[in-house]
């Protein structure tokens, strides 16, 4: 009799292994009612209102629960149910419970259940919850004056940063952006061309505020503040007294190899930071006008 029991359940665990065994290899030739996912956005917050965006192609229609998984399997929320139509939906989660409080910040996944295949799946792109401002620890100019006057020398202003997490540099003039970072490296840097809206601000000391925006669209709360200068071509003086003939000097503001200038019935050209010239003979006032690439500075010139 003992033998036969044996018998029996040898007998009857060959057949459920068999049966297991079936079942396995009828899941592997099952096709997932999943054929893709996009993630259009990974990040969200709720303080910027950023809300995280998954795309999901389903082989066929079914009724679909999506849940929002944290980081220990545990359910936060529910996106839908519902039957979809075959093809590509889109789920998207605003950061807060079923409840409607805030999620923790944190790392969570989609899964998505369905009813009439009887079967779950989880989705492997993580959804990052990030509530925290970034912050600018430090900025400044590599050079703080240039020249945007298209002659290839010093035609921008590099600023560098340093931010307290991945994140996008912003950087700002008289409230205007001028510059958003495409590398959201912590530490980097940026040019700016002297332009607002396409067109070049007039020479003069501009102070620019270099701010941050994180993947999940949270604005730095601290930021930095860089004054820098624009300038195209200038002299130092708006009046000079010379004694007629006599020769004079004046400073030339520019980073131009090369500038034209005219005085009276002359005219020249010139380089350096230096400008030296004769005055006219005859007593009188005369106008001296140095010219750059299209951009002019004027300086009265008093012979008495």
């Amino acid at each position: 009799m003992q033998r036969i029991l044996s018998t029996a359940v040898i007998v009857g665990l060959l057949a459920a292994t068999a049966a297991a065994f079936a079942i396995t290899e009828r899941l592997k030739l099952t096709k997932s009612p999943i054929t893709g996912t996009k993630v259009v956005r990974a990040y969200v917050s709720p303080r910027a209102h950023t809300t995280a965006s998954v795309g999901i192609r389903f082989r066929r229609a079914d009724v679909v629960t999506v849940s929002i998984l944290d980081s220990h399997r545990h359910e936060v929320d529910t996106l839908a149910y519902r039957v979809p139509e075959r093809g590509r939906h889109f789920f998207v989660w605003n950061g807060r419970t079923d409840a409607g409080t805030v999620a923790p910040d944190g790392t969570y996944r989609m899964e998505v259940h369905f009813a009439n295949q009887r079967r779950t799946i989880l989705i492997p792109n993580p959804i990052v919850l990030e509530s925290k401002q970034p912050a600018v620890l430090d900025a400044g100019a590599v050079r703080s004056i240039f020249s945007p006057d298209g002659d290839h020398q010093s035609d921008t202003v590099t600023i560098h940063y340093k931010l307290s997490e991945d994140a996008h540099v912003l950087v700002f003039v008289n409230g205007d952006r001028i510059v958003r970072g495409r590398s959201h490296r912590p530490k980097d840097k940026v040019s700016w061309n002297g332009k607002v809206n396409g067109k070049l601000l007039p020479p003069g000391r501009y102070t620019l505020v270099v701010s941050a925006l994180d993947l999940a669209g949270n604005r730095a709360a601290e930021v930095q503040q860089v004054t820098v200068r624009l300038r195209y071509i200038a002299l130092s003086a708006a009046r000079i007294s010379v004694s007629p003939d006599a020769r004079f000097r004046i400073r030339v503001s520019t980073d131009a190899k090369r500038y034209r200038w005219k005085l009276g019935s002359r005219s020249g050209f010139a380089s350096g930071p230096v400008l030296k010239l004769h005055a006219p003979r005859a007593a009188g006032r005369y106008r001296l006008t140095v010219t750059e690439r299209g951009h002019v500075d004027t300086v009265a010139v008093v012979v008495r």
